[in-house]
């Protein structure tokens, strides 16, 4: 267990800042990258039986690649832009909806760009044997993605979360809180206001080995929400191997709502540099 404890502690210290490469994971680590550094990650995800709400298609989709560029911008801030160049989803059903009406396309498939999610996240209190770490995040998602395609919502959302991390023994624990405000995409001057959460647990097993899990997703109190902004989850199960500056994961993806793909797989890498120097 010791020498486990130490492979965690330099993971967090050497310039391939482990607690921040989050893949395959979603949740969000209070401890960010270090100043200078830059933080490239990419991916592809195939999901099974998803389904969208508000433009009324299921059907399975494969995200590729998905990617994220983080900046150690001081040692406790960094910034985080995410997104995906190509979505594919291959329909499998299609059904009236309050944004059917717009689509715009032909055949039994449909692509698009992912929306970006830029965000800031600030570490606030360092941990310590005593405490866990505290940081907050706050993001905002732009309507990259059309309604025309099916896959969006052309709607700009809110999200502002609280983050807290500790490290215990070989285990690193991690859980957020927050509140999200997403835009109505059918009526404009209405919002949802939803619980985000999320709790991640991972185990190192060896050397540069991991297994790791989480359960990640938003809640609405609504009983009948704005189509597009309903409660979503999911839970993930895989394992990440670090080596130097580069980590590679695989994971699975169980979603929790009948909205969320039924089991996805997600596999990707993550590679962290120095790309510039901080005042």
């Amino acid at each position: 267990m010791t020498r486990l404890f130490a492979i965690l502690f330099a993971m967090t210290t050497c310039a391939s800042a482990a607690y921040a490469q989050q893949r395959p994971l979603v949740t969000e680590d209070p401890e960010t990258i270090g100043a200078g550094l830059v933080l490239l990650e990419g991916g592809i995800d195939s999901l099974h039986d998803v389904s969208y709400p508000a433009s009324g298609l299921r059907g399975n989709l494969l995200r590729l690649p998905t990617l994220g560029l983080s900046f150690g911008i001081s040692s406790i801030a960094e910034l985080q832009i995410d997104g995906g160049l190509y979505n594919r989803l291959s329909i499998k059903s299609q059904k009236d909806a309050p944004l059917s009406d717009l689509l715009n396309f032909s055949g039994d498939s449909t692509h698009d760009v992912e929306d970006i999610v830029v965000a800031t996240k600030i570490r606030v209190i360092a941990e310590a044997p005593s405490h866990p770490s505290f940081g907050v995040r706050f993001a905002t998602k732009l309507p990259n993605a059309s309604n025309e395609s099916g896959l969006g919502l052309d709607t700009t959302d809110f999200y502002a979360s609280v983050l807290i991390g500790k490290t215990m023994q070989s285990i690193r624990f991690v859980g957020n809180a927050g509140l999200g405000i997403l835009a109505d995409p059918v009526d404009g001057n209405r919002q949802n206001d939803v619980f985000t959460y999320g709790l991640s647990v991972a185990r190192a097993v060896r050397q540069g080995l991991e297994v790791v899990g989480e359960i990640n997703g938003r809640a609405s109190a609504r009983d009948n929400p704005p189509v597009g902004t309903e409660s979503r989850g999911a839970m993930r199960l895989g394992g990440r191997f670090t080596q130097n500056t580069v980590r590679i994961d695989a994971g699975f993806i169980f979603g929790m709502t009948s909205r969320d793909p039924s089991i996805g797989l997600t596999i990707g890498a993550t590679w962290v540099f120095k790309g510039f120097n901080v005042p």
